[in-house]
C-alpha cells in the first residue's frame, strides 16, 4: 500500500496521501511533514460520514469522491472499501489529472 502512495505522490503538485479507515483510524500515510496524520484521518472520516448521511437523506447513491479547496491547497477524499484516500495537493493542481490517478490508485489499493 505504501508502494500505491509513494506513486501517487510522484504526480505534480500533490504533497501527499493516505488511507484512512472508515473509522478515522490511519491504515497508511506519506503525508507533508506540515499535517498530523491522525488529524486528518479524523477529519476525512468525518466529512465523508456526515457527506454520506446527507446523500441518504437525499436518497442518492453513494459518496464517489469529496474535494475540499481552500487557500493553499486542496484535499481529496474518496471513499472504497478498504477505506478512505486522501491526497493532498498544492492550490493550482490539475483537478482531472489527481482524480485519474487516485482512481488509479484506488484500484491498486483493492488488488493489495
Amino acid at each position: 500500500m505504501y508502494e500505491v502512495l509513494e506513486e501517487l505522490n510522484r504526480t505534480s503538485g500533490v504533497t501527499g496521501s493516505m488511507v484512512v479507515g472508515h473509522d478515522g483510524i490511519v491504515i497508511a500515510a506519506d503525508l507533508d511533514t506540515q499535517y498530523e496524520d491522525e488529524t486528518v484521518g479524523a477529519l476525512a472520516a468525518s466529512i465523508t460520514a456526515n457527506v454520506n448521511k446527507s446523500l441518504e437523506r437525499l436518497t442518492e447513491d453513494g459518496l464517489s469522491q469529496i474535494t475540499i479547496e481552500a487557500a493553499n491547497g486542496k484535499m481529496f477524499l474518496s471513499c472504497n472499501k478498504v477505506g478512505i484516500l486522501v491526497v493532498t495537493a498544492d492550490e493550482n493542481i490539475n483537478i482531472g489529472l489527481v482524480r485519474l490517478e487516485m482512481k488509479h490508485a484506488l484500484s491498486r489499493i483493492r488488488t493489495t
